[in-house]
C-alpha cells in the first residue's frame, strides 16, 4: 500500500503518519527528516537544501525526486509506504506514478489534513523536537508539552527548536505551499483517491483522532 500525507507545514503530517505506521505496520518517509540529517551532517545534499529551507523555499524538484527513488529501491518499503512530505508538485506526483508502475505499485490513498492559518503559526513558532536523531519525538509547548520543559520524555535527551520553525519563515513556506500544492489536491481528487481531513482545536479533531479515523477507513476500504 502508497499512502501519501498531504498538508501545509503544523497540520500534524509527521505525527499523523507516525501513528498509522504503527497501526498499518509500513514505514514512514519523510523528506523533511532526510533534508534535515543531511543538513545536520554537513553534506553536500545539506547544504544545498539549507539554501532553500532556511528561505522558506521548497527544495527543487531534481533533489527531491532523486533522494525518493533511491529510498523507494530499500527493501523495507517492499510492502507499503507512507510518504511524508512528497509529492509536493503535480510534477513531482507524476514521477511517482512512474516510479511506483516499475516496481508494479500505485498511489492507493492521498491523506490531504487542513488546519486555519493562525493555528499553523502557533503551533510551528512552539513545536519542539528531541534533539536525538534516533528519537526525533515532537513536542508542543502548549498543546502536548514534555513532562520535564525542554528534556525528551522518551530518551531524555534536549529538546530543540528548529531553525526554521519561526513565524518569518512559516507564512513563507505557507504561501509557497499554497502556489505549488494546492493544484496537487485537484489532481488526487479527479482521480478519487483524496482524503480529506479537519486537524483543528476548533472541532476538536487533533493528530491521534484524525489517524484513528483514517486507518479505520483504510482498514474497511482497502
Amino acid at each position: 500500500m502508497v499512502i501519501i500525507m498531504l498538508g501545509a507545514p503544523g497540520t500534524g503530517k509527521g505525527t499523523i503518519a507516525s501513528i498509522l505506521t504503527e497501526s498499518l505496520e509500513i514505514p514512514q518517509v519523510s523528506t523533511g527528516d532526510i533534508f534535515r540529517k543531511n543538513i545536520k551532517e554537513g553534506t553536500e545534499l545539506g547544504n544545498l537544501a539549507e539554501q532553500y529551507i532556511s528561505k522558506g523555499q521548497l527544495v527543487p524538484d531534481e533533489v527531491t525526486i532523486g533522494i525518493v527513488e533511491d529510498r523507494l529501491k530499500e527493501d523495507d518499503v517492499k510492502n507499503g509506504i507512507i510518504l511524508d512530505g512528497f509529492p509536493r508538485t503535480v510534477k513531482q506526483a507524476k514521477e511517482l506514478d512512474k516510479m511506483l508502475e516499475k516496481e508494479g505499485k500505485k498511489v492507493d490513498i492521498v491523506v490531504n489534513l487542513t488546519t486555519p492559518e493562525e493555528e499553523i503559526i502557533e503551533r510551528i513558532v512552539n513545536r519542539r523536537v528531541c534533539s536525538n536523531q534516533e528519537c526525533k519525538a515532537v513536542y508542543n509547548v502548549l498543546l502536548n508539552p514534555p513532562k520535564e520543559e525542554g528534556i525528551c520524555d522518551k530518551c531524555g535527551e534536549k529538546l530543540v527548536q528548529r531553525k526554521d520553525d519561526t513565524e518569518e519563515t512559516v507564512k513563507a513556506r505557507l504561501k509557497s505551499y499554497m502556489e505549488l500544492t494546492n493544484p496537487l489536491v485537484e489532481y488526487y481528487e479527479k482521480q478519487g483517491k483524496l482524503y480529506s481531513a479537519l486537524v483543528s482545536k476548533t472541532v476538536n479533531k487533533l493528530g491521534k483522532d484524525v489517524a484513528d479515523d483514517v486507518t479505520k477507513y483504510i482498514k474497511e476500504t482497502f
